[in-house]
């Protein structure tokens, strides 16, 4: 079975809960963990690249089906037609709420969202998926007629800092985050009760809960087990005393199914040589193919689109602006832009990781052939070249150091561009990046991070060899 999960420690929680009841059951799971927001994970739910994953009612309602009603048999009737079952809740909500350090709130009164009314000039920090949500940021401004003069957008564990720092001073949460209780934060009631139920459940393939009764089983072992107070504490052992998610499942579902729960030990994190180490023999391979693929398709079809804009100005100045074009479009938007075409995984970061890496490639190839002088060109055709022989046996051999500079741009900027593939379901590098966002965690930042910077820097040094092998000694600088 394949649960996955969205990047935010919560759900890599509920994840590993249920692999263990899985486990349980006899099942072999893959936990595919932090594929992004709501409409990734959904969409790989519905293509078949998961089974499974957790969700909140609230949130099916607003975001997938877009109902007014967001109770279970609502939901289901909603979602059967597109081939998705809602399991029975899990026990517990985890709405939203906005939250303000207890020295504000106790200074300014503040105890319901309400009174935020009255105080325009706080700074306001919110995660962008609330910022964009009817059920959110602006469901809520209108509901309570409340406007701010310093709204940002932010993802939600730098939210946490800001406001620990003094940066912001309100923050939407989630009311089962651990940080609210160790921060001392007051999370403001909702007198005017906007927000919906969000009531945790999993939504799953129904065909493939149909061909394996052990899917249901593992749902049905879950089923009102988790409440409140049980959720907070397993975020809080992954958020605050820094243990692997998979062994916060392990322990909530021991504690769920009666058995003796194991001790709170002391966790023992690994060196930061020995977690990178870790993480290049995990992720490193996986980083290595979606770069090595992708440049090698950006080599193969850039050159020729080099040379065409050489040889064909007309054609070649749009050849020029359309690469040029996609390198202002943001990383993870084009990461996106292709899933609901290829799904989640590898594809989407290839095909985004090629249209990236197209513009060096294309424009040295073409610089590359127009700096070439003319009286050199001239010789080579008064000798019987043709066109073509000379842009072989000439015109390509001269430029070459200028096409391999291109072609090693791409590569330096695709060994970084390929971090934001976690962000799709692709692996690589960027998936210690990504987890270490959601748990605000540096280390595991930088275990990701700093062995990318090595590999862009050994990629520099392959390319210096390369350039030895390929380009003539007398064009060597």
């Amino acid at each position: 079975m394949r649960v996955g999960s969205k990047r935010f420690p919560e759900s890599y929680v509920l994840a590993e809960l249920f692999a263990c009841a899985a486990r349980g059951e006899g099942a072999t799971v893959e936990h595919r963990r932090g594929l992004g927001g709501t409409a990734v994970v959904y969409r790989a739910l519905e293509e078949g690249a998961i089974d499974l994953y957790p969700e909140y009612t609230g949130t099916v309602a607003e975001t997938i089906t877009h109902t007014a009603r967001a109770d279970i048999a609502s939901l289901r009737a909603a979602l059967a037609p597109r081939g998705i079952g809602v399991s029975e809740p899990l026990g517990f909500e985890n709405t939203y709420a906005l939250a303000t350090p207890r020295p504000v709130s106790e200074r300014l009164g503040l105890v319901r969202v309400s009174d935020l009314g009255a105080h325009r000039g706080l700074r306001v920090g919110l995660s962008h998926e609330f910022m964009g949500r009817a059920d959110g940021w602006k469901g809520l401004t209108t509901t309570y007629a409340i406007a701010f003069d310093d709204v940002r957008g932010m993802d939600h564990a730098v939210a946490y800092e800001a406001l620990a720092a003094g940066s912001i001073d309100v923050m939407d949460v989630y009311t089962t985050d651990a940080k609210i209780a160790r921060m001392g934060l007051t999370v403001l009631r909702d007198d005017r009760r906007f927000f919906p139920p969000y009531e945790a459940v999993f939504l799953y393939r129904l065909d493939r809960a149909a061909r394996d009764p052990r899917l249901a089983a593992s749902l049905a072992r879950l089923a009102g087990k988790v409440d409140a107070r049980r959720m907070a504490s397993a975020n809080a052992r992954t958020e605050i005393d820094g243990v692997p998610d998979a062994q916060a499942g392990a322990e909530l579902f021991s504690e769920i199914e009666g058995g003796a729960a194991p001790g709170r030990a002391a966790v023992v994190r690994p060196g930061f040589w020995r977690g990178s180490f870790a993480a290049v023999a995990q992720h490193g391979p996986r980083h290595a193919m979606l770069v090595g693929v992708s440049l090698a398709l950006s080599t193969f079809v850039g050159v020729p689109l080099g040379v065409l804009a050489r040889t064909r100005r007309r054609l070649g100045a749009a050849v020029m602006a359309v690469s040029g074009l996609v390198q202002t479009i943001p990383s993870l938007a084009l990461f996106c832009f292709f899933v609901p075409v290829l799904g989640i995984g590898p594809l989407p970061a290839l095909a985004a990781l090629f249209l990236y890496g197209l513009l060096p490639v294309v424009r040295n190839t073409h610089a590359g052939l127009v700096s070439i002088p003319a009286p050199t060109l001239e010789a080579a055709t008064a000798i019987g070249l043709s066109p073509r022989e000379r842009m072989r046996h000439v015109e390509l051999p001269l430029a070459a150091r200028t096409i391999l500079a291109g072609v090693k741009t791409s590569a330096i900027v695709g060994v970084g561009t390929a971090t934001i593939a976690a962000f799709v379901g692709a692996g690589g590098l960027g998936e210690p990046i990504s987890t270490g966002l959601s748990l605000n965690d540096t280390q595991m930042i930088l275990h990701g991070a700093v062995p990318a910077a090595l590999f862009a820097l050994l990629v520099q040094a392959l390319f210096a060899v390369v350039e030895r092998l390929i380009v003539p000694r007398a064009l060597r600088a």
